[in-house]
């Protein structure tokens, strides 16, 4: 329900590093900040937007934990994403993001993408 693809690098010198990932969305993107321990996301997508068929996020720095619940099937899982990662999370995946680090996240999508695919719910209410 929720991947976590480590970002290919393809340089690195005393300036920093240079990495590349593949992309197929144009348009109106976000870039996020949040501080550590703060909570994100807690929603789900149909994935009738195509941007939320996955949803597409880029972990740009930090670390976050990635919690889910399949709203259908009730499965459930966690998994840790260090920057650079992209985070691909599936319709029906109700998914929050835990900041475990200050992080900066660049999100595939705009906030228009996601009108009338949006559905929240409060983790507690889930189990």
């Amino acid at each position: 329900m929720v991947s976590v693809t480590p970002v290919t690098e393809i340089g690195a010198d005393a300036r920093g590093t240079t990495h590349v990932f593949d992309n197929d969305r144009t348009g109106q993107l976000m870039v996020t900040y949040r501080v550590a321990g703060s909570v994100s996301g807690r929603h789900y997508h149909t994935g009738r937007s195509p941007h939320k068929n996955p949803e597409r996020l880029v972990l740009m720095s930090g670390t976050a934990v990635i919690n889910w619940l399949h709203i259908e099937t009730k499965a459930t899982g966690s998994c840790t994403a260090t920057a650079p990662a992209i985070i691909e999370i599936q319709p029906l995946a109700w998914h929050e993001v835990v900041a475990q680090t200050d992080i900066a996240v660049l999100e595939l999508n705009s906030l228009k993408d996601g009108r009338g695919d949006t559905f929240n719910m409060e983790g507690n209410a889930l189990y």
